[in-house]
């Protein structure tokens, strides 16, 4: 709880006390009786001004500031309304239960922003850089990349890199919401606002600080709060006209019912003032946000960082769920199964294969230059290797010993009118030419990710009607994948530019909003182009990261179902909010207008309607989905 709140729950209970003292006083005793009027008007304004002096504060300066129509201002004028026609009484009621109505937000609030700013308690403090033997505590954003950090047991990891000696547990809960530990060793990369549990450890560093995974975190964590959702920008535009009309309302009460003779002013003025309480939009404007924030801090809990409440909504309408297949639907751990050879030996198609593949960081390339270091073993001799050129999405071209040398899939030899054989084989075919003469083939396997079928039949079971994988790989290759996964549709194939233009066919035809999930630089486009991107965040790459909208922090494809159920939940509850509080405050309203109502029935139409649809938001933090 912060200071404020203390102070504002202070100053409720003191007046509360109060106030009970003297309804207690007026109902029960003849206390007052003895006194003379204006003491028991004093007190009464005691009372009012410890409860509500913020509030007239708060009314004040925004209308010196020309921000007259808010719950203020409405709070001010129906409470000194009371005041003047003798009901002192009833205008602390409304003050006094307004302010507890105020508590129970800022608290709520807090209670929710909790689950998200606990993800501040990630950033590092120091880098520990070790200097002649010692240790200096040194400022993460000075650390620069390739440098040799020491991180001690107990200690956060300050920056991205890489293990390069020691053994230990890591506690990755803050960034994944898991919270069993991952063991960690040389060659493992490490995530900044991880929490190294057991070894020491020396890492190298991958990325300056403000690229770290940390940081991305908190920028996206900063930023969510600015994006709304529709419901939240309907709320701010319906405030914004709705408050002085009913102001205009209770004018027109007061006065118009007076001028025409049907009654004493006092009665329609007191009717004006039970109307301005019971038409103040606390209960929308308050609970609206604080639903969806409650949303976002749940999602945060389980590893998934949402930009903002506008997706978390927007996520609540997909249908069509669109899956880039390495390293989201698979592992991304390529390996050399089979070499399939025409003309010439194994180890000449693998050799010529590594050596075009040096330069490259792809997986598939990984995977043919560890078949080379394990079947035939050292470093290829790169003495006689001339130009090269790269094809995206192809293959390349190098020049090895004054030859030509074609290293690709299909749709290289075929433009280069190379003929080559096919092979009944699952997997990535990456076929190898010499000077126009086809040598063979290497085919490359790469498994599904575990859960990956389960996550896939959840989706089914939460609206998405169509599941759609999209991939550079062969169409052989890529229908076994979709088929062992349960997709329903597989675009194979293509070219990083083509997976956009399929995306947009799929989104043509979809009949709600579509989402893509991928890892890879080259999904940047298309998780932009969708309507929800949603990222890797472990191993996606930061571009990936970047564009996307939403970001599971430990590549679990699981949590995409369970973050739907979060986003339908919280708009299911927003929803509630908006129907309950517009209908008892229009009944309410009308009951007031007609002289039936009276104040009380107005502060619950207030501060009741406020709490009831505050703590209707709060269980999202609560309920387990």
């Amino acid at each position: 709880m912060t200071k404020k709140q203390k102070q504002l729950l202070l100053r409720i209970i003191v007046s509360l006390i109060l106030f009970l003292g003297l309804i207690f006083a007026e109902l029960f005793t003849d206390f007052l009786d003895g006194f003379p009027a204006w003491f028991s008007f004093m007190l009464f304004v005691i009372t009012f001004l410890i409860a509500g002096v913020d509030v007239i504060f708060k009314a004040v300066r925004n209308i010196s500031h020309g921000h007259v129509f808010d719950e203020n201002f409405l709070m001010m004028i129906a409470t000194f309304g009371a005041f003047f026609i003798g009901e002192y009484s009833e205008g602390c009621a409304v003050i006094v239960f307004y302010q507890i109505g105020e508590f129970f937000q800022g608290y709520a609030v807090s209670k929710s922003r909790k689950s998200i700013s606990d993800m501040m308690d990630i950033v590092p403090e120091y880098a520990n850089i070790e200097t002649d033997g010692k240790l200096e505590k040194t400022d993460p954003d000075d650390v620069e990349v390739g440098s040799i950090i020491v991180v001690l047991p107990g200690e956060k990891v300050p920056l991205d890199g890489e293990v390069i000696s020691g053994e230990s547990y890591i506690d990755t809960s803050a960034l994944t919401g898991e919270s069993v530990p991952r063991r960690i060793k040389e060659k493992d990369i490490v995530l900044s606002g991880c929490i190294n549990m057991e070894g020491t450890i020396r890492v190298r560093t991958i990325k300056e600080f403000e690229d770290s995974t940390v940081s991305k975190i908190l920028d996206l964590v900063e930023n969510a709060a600015s994006r709304k959702a529709k419901a939240e920008n309907f709320i701010t535009r319906f405030a914004k006209h709705y408050t002085p009309v009913v102001t205009l309302l209770a004018v027109a009460l007061a006065v118009i019912p007076t001028l025409l003779g049907m009654g004493a002013f006092s009665m329609w003025l007191e009717r004006a003032c039970i109307f301005l309480v019971i038409s103040c939009p606390c209960a929308l404007v308050i609970s609206v946000p604080l639903g969806f924030f409650a949303g976002i801090g749940k999602a945060s809990r389980i590893g998934v960082l949402v930009k903002g409440s506008n997706y978390l909504e927007e996520l609540s309408y997909v249908t069509s769920m669109v899956f880039d297949k390495t390293g989201t639907i698979t592992k991304g751990e390529f390996e050399v199964t089979e070499i399939i050879c025409v003309e010439g030996k194994k180890d000449e198609i693998l050799t010529m294969a590594a050596i075009a593949e040096e330069y490259s960081n792809h997986p598939i390339a990984m995977s043919i230059k560890k078949a080379y270091e394990k079947y035939v073993g050292g470093k290829p001799d790169f003495s006689g290797v001339g130009e090269s050129k790269n094809f995206p999405g192809k293959g390349v071209l190098v020049n090895i010993n004054g030859k030509n040398v074609l290293v690709g899939n299909r749709r290289l030899l075929e433009e280069n009118k190379i003929g080559f054989s096919k092979f009944d084989r699952v997997g990535t075919h990456v076929h190898v030419a010499v000077d126009g003469v086809y040598l063979g083939v290497i085919i490359i396997s790469d498994k599904i990710k575990d859960g990956v079928k389960e996550a896939l039949s959840d989706l089914k079971y939460m609206g998405v009607t169509s599941l759609v994988m999209l991939t550079g790989d062969g169409k052989e290759a890529s229908d076994a994948v979709s088929a062992e996964a349960g997709m329903d549709e597989v675009y194979s194939n293509l070219l990083p530019a083509d997976k956009v233009s399929s995306l947009e066919k799929i989104i043509s035809k979809s009949k709600g909003k579509v989402a893509f999930v991928g890892d890879g630089i080259n999904d940047a486009p298309v998780l932009s182009r969708a309507d929800i991107g949603i990222a890797m965040g472990s191993m996606g790459s930061d571009a990936a990261i970047e564009a996307a909208d939403i970001v599971l922090m430990d590549d679990d494809i699981s949590k995409i179902g369970r973050v739907m159920r979060i986003s339908k939940k919280t708009v299911c509850i927003v929803r509630e909010n908006i129907v309950f509080s517009l209908a008892v405050k229009l009944a309410i309203l009308i009951l007031g207008a007609l002289g039936v109502a009276n104040m009380w029935e107005a502060v619950f139409a207030d501060v009741g309607v406020c709490v009831i649809a505050i703590l209707n938001s709060m269980r999202m933090l609560y309920k387990e989905l």
